[in-house]
């Protein structure tokens, strides 16, 4: 039963140190989810079988698992798309990373969520580099907040290989570069590496084969008017990403291209199908106000050779009249429909924030960091997901493993 936790008895701790932080038993597979989902799975009520049955699985022997994607690396703790990210994501059980895909001046694919975050994700502003970007930094001041735009496509390939990666954290109200750049203050990570190291979208998939991990790259939208330098396409762009991954003999069966664009995902179902079977439509139609999740809407796109549709987790659950999470109309469309789901993104801010989108269509039940996991477990059982991009993947992990996903 899927619903029933893998575990054994309850055995002593053993602390180790991993990423700064005391951890549970790493299993023969090398892989440790550290010490963080037992902190918030003893936030969790006293009285909850959950809470119970997620303390009973702390000695397990911990193995990988499709159920955990990791989220741009670990920028819970790490600087987000850099090699350091990506292999603590990978140790601590994530069975999918991913690297967002975007573009420099020369047309070179490289692992950036933003094409144009260079100002808040590297140390752009601190190196002479600065001077190529597309809007140099600018003091808070009466006019306004901070800010700057500095985009892979305002440098070469060479150029973005001379950068650090940096967490993305700035400083709105700062008046000088130094301030802008604020450091990560992480709860997972005492010592956040100061210079990640950036990496090619080609780096990435050795990398991660290295590791034994499967490939999720989302192409991202360009900032920047398309056709681009020589040419590249739209559609071209797409099949650039895909064709890395015949290059590096990559089965395609790993590969979950994704993205936000339904016409790229349609262009690799008519023209790379083979790489399409896994194809992720990152679902942003909740953000219009006026989106209905009809079973008509899922119907229309299985028609067209979907697969995967891949929401933001507020689109999955709801809290009925009791409190409890039950699934949302678009979980039992989409499955309806004969649909799979992966959602994102869990350890993504504050749960507690009141402007943390994630969890505002259950804010009410959000009393304890803890209760994520009450989420997180819905997502699984109710709303009936097969994967959850995270932040940081040991949480996720250490769930997947208890309950054998």
């Amino acid at each position: 039963d899927r619903m029933t936790p893998r575990c054994p008895g309850t055995a002593t701790l053993l602390l180790l140190c991993v990423f700064g932080c005391a951890t549970p038993q790493s299993g023969s597979h090398g892989i440790d989810p550290g010490d963080r989902p037992l902190r918030l799975a003893e936030q969790l009520p006293g009285s909850s079988e959950l809470r119970r049955q997620l303390l009973a699985c702390r000695d397990m022997n911990w193995r990988r698992s499709d159920f955990a994607i990791a989220h741009r690396g670990a920028p819970l703790g790490f600087a987000e798309h850099t090699a350091e990210g990506y292999r603590a994501a990978a140790a601590m059980g994530a069975g999918l990373i991913e690297c967002d895909v975007t573009f420099t001046r020369d047309e070179a694919l490289v692992c950036r969520h933003s094409q144009c975050d260079l100002h808040r994700t590297t140390n752009i502003l601190k190196t002479p580099l600065a001077a190529r970007c597309r809007k140099p930094f600018v003091p808070a001041g009466p006019d306004g907040a901070a800010s700057a735009e500095c985009c892979t496509s305002d440098i070469s390939l060479a150029e973005f290989r001379t950068l650090c990666g940096r967490p993305d954290v700035v400083d709105a109200s700062a008046t000088n570069v130094d301030e802008y750049l604020t450091p990560l203050v992480s709860p997972v990570n005492d010592v956040v590496p100061s210079c990640g190291k950036l990496m090619t979208h080609a780096e990435s998939i050795a990398l991660f084969d290295t590791l034994g991990v499967k490939f999720v790259p989302e192409l991202k939208a360009p900032m920047v008017p398309m056709p681009f330098g020589e040419g590249l396409t739209q559609a071209a762009y797409a099949t650039r990403l895909i064709d890395e991954y015949r290059a590096a003999g990559i089965d395609p069966a790993r590969v979950f291209p994704q993205s936000f664009n339904q016409n790229d995902v349609v262009h690799w179902i008519e023209q790379h199908p083979e790489f399409a079977a896994n194809a992720v439509y990152l679902d942003g139609r909740g953000r219009n106000p006026d989106f209905e999740p009809t079973r008509a809407s899922f119907d229309e796109l299985r028609a067209q050779g979907f697969t995967i549709v891949a929401p933001p987790m507020p689109l999955l659950l709801v809290l009925d009249e009791e409190g409890t999470l039950q699934p949302s109309p678009y979980a039992i469309n989409a499955r309806a429909a004969g649909l799979e789901i992966i959602t994102w993104t869990f350890e993504a801010g504050a749960p507690l924030d009141p402007n943390n989108f994630m969890y505002a269509n259950v804010r009410p039940m959000m009393t304890s960091e803890g209760r994520m996991l009450e989420v997180l477990h819905a997502l699984h059982t109710k709303a009936r997901v097969r994967g959850v991009f995270t932040d940081w993947a040991g949480t996720v992990s250490y769930y997947a493993n208890c309950f054998d996903l």
